[in-house]
């Protein structure tokens, strides 16, 4: 019994030992953002745009969302 045991347990951690995986990593995790010195930060008034957009702050709009591929949101330049 005890052998049997043994030889059990012996295969399953042979069987599991190439199985050991990193856990996985979002594809992109966007650095946090911190606001220029002397601005407050203003939490988001509106639901986020789209997906890609990051709340950033604009120096003469203020506070608004930002694309990297598409601009600011509602056309500011």
């Amino acid at each position: 019994m005890k052998t049997t045991i043994a030889l059990s347990s012996a295969l399953a951690a042979l069987a599991l030992a190439g199985c050991v995986v990193a856990p996985v990593r979002p594809a992109y995790v966007a650095p946090a953002y911190v606001a220029p010195p002397g601005v407050v930060y203003v939490a988001p008034t509106y639901a986020i745009p789209g997906p890609g957009y990051v709340w950033a702050y604009h120096a003469h709009y203020g506070w608004g969302w930002h694309h990297p591929q598409y601009g600011w949101h509602r056309g500011w330049q």
